[in-house]
């Protein structure tokens, strides 16, 4: 398979790595490409996975929609676009397959979330909050995985009807705090807490490295390559 890496940080080189050794040829696209040669490498290319910044996300999307070229989107805090990016998808039928985390581990960490969740909706007496903690160079605050982890608790527990960023735990009826912090040299970590007056319940997923979510985004790409719709990890990991 012919894979088109839109941006080539620190993901983009570990999903090259992934990507050559499961077969996969790889050429990639960054803020020094020129136009011409962007146009060319997306030709070339079977799919595209998307690793770049917010901003660049849904220039991208179009871009790929344009050339019929199915694509993985792994950048965060584009949602807000949705709209437009269903639209572009049906217009062109093109494949796109989204998540804020390609972590096999983490998906399944969301499955527990959501379980617990809705268990804990039938004991009140239980308040959450959750903390992320990602490396000095990640853009987005809070994460999107901390994002997809609070509306999944506020989708499945009555007591919680939005989520705010805050290192206060206590902010008031129905909103869950999401802590961010940002240190050197950590990957990704994220705890869901549920605490009452008599004990404590405590998720967590820690990445070691960015291997996991590497093999995610590849595997996502094969699962897609001949596809049309809009996709999540979801669909990815009921049928691999």
């Amino acid at each position: 398979m012919k894979i088109c890496l839109l941006g080539y940080g620190k993901m983009g080189k570990a999903i090259e790595t992934i990507a050559t050794k499961r077969g996969h040829e790889c050429k990639y696209i960054n803020s020094n490409t020129s136009t011409t040669e962007m146009g060319e490498i997306l030709d070339w290319s079977e799919i595209a996975i998307e690793f770049s910044k917010p901003e660049l996300a849904l220039k991208h999307i179009e871009q790929c929609s344009n050339l019929k070229k199915n694509i993985v989107v792994g950048t965060t805090g584009w949602h807000d676009k949705m709209n437009d990016v269903k639209s572009i998808v049906e217009n062109s039928q093109l494949g796109l397959l989204y998540s804020s985390n390609f972590s096999i581990g983490v998906n399944i960490f969301f499955q527990i979330n959501i379980l617990l969740a809705r268990l804990l909706n039938f004991h009140p007496a239980y308040s959450a909050s959750m903390e992320e903690i990602h490396h000095t160079q990640k853009l987005d605050s809070p994460s999107g995985t901390a994002i997809s982890l609070s509306r999944q608790i506020i989708e499945n527990n009555s007591k919680y009807t939005q989520w705010e960023e805050s290192s206060d735990l206590n902010l008031g009826e129905g909103i869950l705090p999401i802590h961010s912090i940002r240190e050197d040299n950590v990957v990704g970590t994220h705890s869901v807490d549920w605490k009452s007056d008599i004990d404590h319940i405590f998720i967590r997923h820690e990445a070691f490295n960015r291997s996991g979510f590497a093999l995610g985004a590849v595997v996502a790409a094969e699962w897609l390559l001949n596809k049309s719709g809009i996709f999540t990890m979801n669909d990815v990991l009921n049928t691999i």
